[in-house]
């Protein structure tokens, strides 16, 4: 009778679990990719055009689960839907290698018309107003600040090795371990630290004696070159594999994706 019992009891416990676990999932369902986005893709998003459809299916489905996770807010301009999808496009591009993967330590983009200074200010800036974009700390945790004019440069021009929004979703990955530091410990085995550094460091003395094309902020420390490396490789793969090879070969190793290999310039 009590071995009968227990029966009752787990399977009582059992089909619980499932129908609230089912009921969750249904919560969870990510609307449909809007089918007047995708001209926006192929237009605004040279990555999101080298795709085959399958990887394009993918990378739609992962810009509507960063959607779903992360309010993209205006200040002092309106959002619009090219905004969103550059944003979210920016998001996915690095992380496309991964299955599942979510940016845990963001919740809010915040959107500003123009360039702005130390101070956040863009309107009457009261010191240099250069800053694109950063990855917030203190009050503004989890947040993200972006211009929307150089949003939309890194999109527009593909020859420039350029894009803000990539540089700041890096800097976001790169602190997935709880700094950032310029050694992406969630994307590298641990053998590949040593080397890593070694190459960085190597390729930062070129910069900074001028015997680089890499850009120049990307010699200012360890945590830039990660972020500027890492436009190079999104917006120009075949021309970092000619110039730098081993980085490009680290850099696949970071992010799991050889686009040298595809018709990406």
């Amino acid at each position: 009778m009590l071995l009968y019992i227990l029966v009752i009891i787990i399977i009582f416990f059992g089909t619980l679990f499932f129908v609230l676990k089912k009921n969750k999932e249904r919560k969870k369902d990510i609307a449909p990719f809007p089918q007047e986005w995708k001209p926006i893709l192929n237009e605004s998003v040279e990555y999101y055009t080298k795709l085959t459809i399958k990887e394009k299916e993918r990378f739609e489905i992962q810009i509507m689960n960063f959607l779903d996770d992360v309010s993209i807010e205006g200040v002092k301009t309106t959002v619009e839907d090219i905004d969103m999808l550059l944003v979210a496009a920016s998001a996915v591009i690095p992380i496309f290698g991964f299955d599942n993967w979510k940016y845990i330590n963001l919740k809010t983009v915040l959107l500003y018309p123009d360039y702005f200074d130390k101070d956040l200010n863009f309107e009457n800036p009261t010191g240099i107003a250069n800053i694109a974009g950063l990855v917030g700390t203190g009050r503004f945790e989890n947040q993200m600040i972006l211009s929307k004019r150089a949003l939309h440069h890194g999109f527009e021009n593909n020859t420039d090795k350029l894009n803000t929004a990539i540089h700041e979703f890096v800097h976001l990955l790169d602190k997935t371990d709880g700094v950032i530091d310029g050694i992406p410990k969630q994307l590298l085995e641990n053998h590949q630290y040593i080397p890593w550094l070694q190459l960085i460091r190597n390729k930062m003395e070129a910069i900074n004696k001028d015997k680089s094309d890499i850009r120049n902020y990307g010699g200012t420390s360890e945590t830039e070159f990660l972020a500027v490396a890492s436009e190079y490789f999104f917006s120009r793969p075949k021309l970092l594999r000619r110039k730098h090879p081993k980085l490009y070969k680290m850099m696949v190793a970071c992010f799991n994706q050889d686009l040298a290999n595809t018709n990406k310039k």
